[in-house]
């Protein structure tokens, strides 16, 4: 007689796996449930301040975004004694149980959820209450939220709420059916073991017609068999750890996070106490550091989880930022306040990035990390490339300057693993690197909010530690797996560049407000700082230490991976913009003092007006004060009284200066205008050449159809041109020592008023630009065609530059069109080039001899009004001889952003204190070093002076300094000492160094 088919068979079995779920289960008694619902979340103490509402399941108690404080009462039959009690509970939202102190003990999520079901079912409904349950009163205190994983309303109402009888033998029976189901499915098709764990399964299933508690060790014992059966000498062992990705906002606001790591952090602590082999890990300082002030005791229990070394904190930043938009010197506070809040929290030094989830990675990150005593780096996101795969899961990543960091992607292509035999098979298969590496990384859990790793995922491992026919699993923490990576990593290849995700290129544009602020607030910061610390070197110690610390930590915040790059909800950009324009009006206050109290130190009298430079090279440029122009000549990184600065005469026509006739022209460019408003040359006098490419239109402002997301527009945008934006009317005027046409535009209900600037002595032509924007869905850009030709578009990215190619001859070009690029992006030949520089765009493409900037786009999802408002930004066109790096492009991005200061003395204040003995605190003689901050000591009162070569040569540098200072020494990012520092800096190409200066 032939045997039965293996597809009957397993078909049988996955049948029955439905059924042996369903019958875990069975209520006794119906708890009564009643809820006080607010609008926002009240604390513990204040729990029934809300609307109090009694329900039934199907009773509806919120919409989206209540919260509620609810409570569950019922009693526990005493005739069920002897069984495993549980309590059902799903009020289709988050929720998370307190102790009687109002502290988190264990966290909810509903069924119906919004999730990846191939990655498993995200609920979590099981309340544990042991054996010795009969009799007992049940009184629990649950705070709710009314949103699924994803800040989705999932009909807000009451699901179950019932007391139940656990069936532990069938529960265990259905995780050692499960698990072989999918070995049997997942193994060599024709191979013996896949027969065989198919046969048990048979045989088990011959045994369950009727599921009980006898029939299911009966089934048990014939799968005990293929679950004791043991692998030999592994190819590819894998790591695994329990992981929880959080989005800090998202499709949520920032408050329900706070809530979503309670519930989370909980969970994970609950299953802890069930499973000793379970080790978890968590990211992101700012999430720990909300437990602590609005959950203090959670957080106790989770400091005692990570001495016993269970629970790994993870990761060297902040938040996990975008690492395109965000600025170099941001990037080194992410880490610098992330890995100092990790260890003197927990004693704990990161040596692992953890980034598991933003869309690209900035080519300059290997070096920050290496220089910050982060030797690894762990994510997935580059899985979701859609033209080309990245070639490695096991790399050394090196970046621009030439640093090298351990790099590591989770073959299986997610941090929501669901840990099932399916999970290993596709690691074996899929891990590129398997040929030289026998170890590979897997993240198993629910994420955002879901509370983790389940029982399911924990249940599966225990059968999978070392079960024939698949690679074996440990639990294990992330840095263990990169000590044993690291062994490995001779073998390993090299990827040089940035690691440039293939999607989400719209997330450089998106939420344009949201990004003015952010470059504002950067500049801003490092403005204040250098201020503040020009004010110490002065001998007067009147450093807001505190209050910058303050201030950087939520701008770090806002540069979260869902956050600055414009993905998230409309309250969420609602709520960063007010925090915005608070921080960023604190910061100009602060700035204004800061420099009045200075002025006065440099002996300038009342009314007497002093011009700060914070950058590092001498500038002559035109500021305003009090109505009048003054010339003035400001020293690197100094001040100079505008006392001694010429007064800007009114312009006659022998100044070369005039605007009309559809042009503007000063003594070194002529630009001039179409009837329709666009530039049809600029002729750079100085070099006797056009600069514009010959019959093409420049600063033509188009409009594209866009029916894409927050994070990506259609490929083929260029294809479907809704129109131009329609000049209404210009007029042109000399305002003293400018040359201004000042255009309006009209597109739709949407109006863009130009104000195009030609200064007297100015090289560059800016466009100052507001824009109120009406249009949905779609895109407006700005494009340049020049009279250069390069293969090579030479793009500013934190602490140097890429040069990304203008052809689209391969498929990596093809799909690289949008880039990323900071302060400017520029073409050059050898002679000759043409910058486009920006004070707050980040999204550019740059095809043959075109550069295009992307200003706006008004995506419908997730926030439905985005970038609909009024906005402003300046971008300017700097034709130059020269390459880019003769003609010092980077200083013109860094003058756009960083204006001249004015201030006068402040009236009183340090009167009696000594004069300042220098006008210029710091000057490097090398015009290829930038100097990109001037702070505190992070623990002394000395200075913390960072530098970087910005043209990738080799340079050589003097420092002087114009303060009294007693030694010099290099440290590190973390402001750790490496040595003395000599009387000459030697920089490798694009190399940072920091220097501590002892005053």
């Amino acid at each position: 007689m032939p045997y039965e088919t293996k597809r009957i068979k397993l078909q049988k079995a996955k049948n029955l796996l439905p059924r042996i779920r369903h019958a875990i289960y069975q209520p006794v008694a119906s708890m009564k449930v009643t809820a006080w619902v607010t609008a926002e979340p009240v604390p513990y103490s204040e729990r029934t301040a809300g609307a109090k509402v009694e329900l039934a399941p199907g009773d509806k108690w919120g919409n989206l975004w209540d919260c509620a404080w609810f409570r569950f009462e019922g009693n526990v039959p005493d005739a069920v004694s002897g069984n495993k009690m549980v309590l059902l509970i799903d009020v289709n939202g988050e929720l998370c149980l307190v102790d009687q102190e109002g502290s988190p003990m264990q966290g909810l999520t509903n069924i119906n959820s919004e999730f990846d079901f191939s990655l498993g079912l995200p609920g979590k409904r099981v309340v544990d209450l042991g054996y010795e349950a009969a009799g007992e009163r049940i009184d629990l205190w649950a705070d709710a939220g009314c949103n699924d994983l994803f800040g989705q309303y999932r009909s807000g109402t009451l699901k179950e709420a019932d007391i139940a009888i656990c069936y532990e033998e069938i529960r265990q029976l259905y995780f050692d059916y499960e698990v072989l189901l999918e070995l049997a499915e997942h193994t060599p098709e024709n191979g013996a073991r896949a027969e065989r764990v198919t046969q048990s399964l048979y045989d088990a299933a011959l045994k369950l017609e009727v599921i009980n508690e006898e029939t299911a060790k009966q089934a048990r014992e014939i799968l005990a068999k293929e679950l004791a059966k043991r692998g030999g000498d592994p190819v590819v062992t894998v790591s695994a750890i329990g992981h929880a990705h959080i989005d800090l906002a998202w499709l949520w606001p920032i408050r329900e996070t706070i809530r979503k790591g309670a519930r989370t952090f909980s969970t994970v602590l609950k299953n802890m106490e069930k499973y000793p082999d379970y080790v978890f890990g968590a990211s992101q300082p700012q999430l720990y550091q909300w437990m602590k002030e609005y959950y203090p005791k959670l957080y106790d229990r989770i400091k005692e989880r990570i001495q016993e070394g269970r629970w790994e904190v993870q990761g060297a930043m902040w938040v996990e930022p975008d690492t395109n938009i965000s600025g170099g010197e941001a990037l080194v506070r992410q880490i610098l306040y992330g890995k100092r809040y990790f260890q003197q929290e927990f004693g704990q030094e990161m040596k692992v990035l953890w980034l598991p989830d933003v869309f690209g990675y900035s080519a300059s990150l290997p070096q920050l990390l290496r220089k910050s005593g982060v030797d690894y780096m762990m994510t997935q996101k580059l899985s979701w490339n859609v033209y080309n795969t990245h070639p490695h899961h096991s790399f050394e990543w090196e970046g621009i300057d030439g640093s090298k960091v351990l790099a590591h992607l989770p073959p299986e292509d997610t941090y929501n693993s669901p840990g099932a035999p399916r999970s290993l098979a596709k690691i074996e298969n899929s891990y590129l690197d398997r040929n030289v590496s026998e170890h590979a990384l897997m993240l198993f859990g629910i994420g955002d909010g879901g509370g983790g790793p389940g029982e399911e995922h924990l249940e599966r491992l225990s059968r999978e530690h070392n079960l024939l026919g698949l690679p074996p699993v440990v639990q294990e923490s992330s840095l263990s797996f990169f000590h044993k990576l690291e062994q490995e990593k001779a073998r390993f290849q090299t990827y040089r560049g940035e690691l440039y995700l293939e999607k989400h290129q719209g997330t450089l544009t998106t939420q344009a407000r949201n990004k003015w602020f952010n470059r504002k607030m950067e500049k801003s910061l490092r403005e204040l700082e250098f201020a503040a610390s020009l004010l110490l070197a002065m001998g007067e110690n009147a450093y807001p230490s505190q209050e910058l610390e303050e201030i950087w930590k939520e701008t770090l915040l806002y540069q979260f991976h869902d956050i600055l790059p414009g993905s998230s909800i409309t309250r969420v950009f609602e709520e960063s913009l007010e925090r915005y324009a608070l921080m960023y009006g604190r910061t100009q206050e602060l700035i204004a003092q800061t420099y009045a109290k200075a002025a006065r130190l440099t002996g300038a009298g009342e009314g007497q007006a002093v011009v700060f430079n914070s950058l590092p090279w001498e500038r002559e440029e035109v500021v305003l004060h009090k109505g009048e122009y003054y010339a003035v000549k400001v020293p690197s990184m100094g001040f100079a009284s505008l006392a001694e600065a010429e007064l800007c005469p009114e312009q006659t026509g022998e100044s070369g200066l005039r605007a009309g006739e559809q042009v503007l022209e000063n003594r070194y460019l002529r630009v001039t205008f179409g009837q329709d408003g666009s530039i049809a040359s600029i002729y750079d006098k100085a070099a006797g050449r056009e600069a514009i490419a010959p019959g093409r239109q420049a600063n033509v402002l188009t409009v594209y159809h866009d029916k894409g997301d927050a994070w990506d527009f259609p490929r083929d945008y260029r294809d479907t041109v809704a129109g131009r934006m329609q000049l209404v009317e210009s007029s042109f005027s000399v305002e003293r020592n400018q040359a201004v046409v000042e255009q309006r535009y009209r597109f739709g209900e949407s109006t863009l008023v130009q104000r195009i600037v030609l200064e007297e002595a100015g090289t560059t032509v800016r466009f100052e630009t507001k824009a109120d924007w009406k249009e949905a869905e779609k895109m407006l850009r700005v494009s340049f065609p020049v009279h250069v030709a390069s293969e090579h578009v030479n793009c500013e990215i934190q602490f140097g530059y890429l040069k990304r190619p203008t052809t689209r001859n391969s498929m990596i070009e093809f799909v690289r069109d949008e880039i990323c690029a900071h302060q400017y992006i520029d073409l050059s030949q050898p002679d000759y080039g043409v910058a486009l520089l920006s004070d707050s765009k980040y999204g550019y493409s740059a095809e043959r001899n075109v550069l295009d900037i992307n200003l706006l786009r008004s995506p419908s999802y997730p926030d439905p009004v985005a970038d609909r408002a009024e906005h402003q930004f300046v971008y300017a066109i700097y034709p130059h001889r020269g390459d880019f790096i003769a003609a010092q492009v980077y200083r013109k991005g860094y003058e756009l952003n960083t204006p001249l200061t004015v201030a006068e003395p402040s009236a009183a204040t340090l009167a009696a204190r000594r004069t300042a003995t220098f006008a210029s605190l710091i000057q490097v003689d090398n015009p290829h070093v930038m100097i990109e901050a001037v702070k505190k000591a992070e623990d002394s009162d000395d200075l913390i002076i960072r530098l970087y070569e910005t043209s990738g040569t080799l340079a050589q540098t003097a420092v002087a300094f114009g303060g009294e200072c007693s030694a010099v020494e290099e440290v590190d990012l973390m402001e750790n000492t490496i040595g003395e520092a000599g009387a000459q800096l030697m920089f490798q190409p694009f190399e940072i160094k920091t220097l501590r200066v002892k005053l």
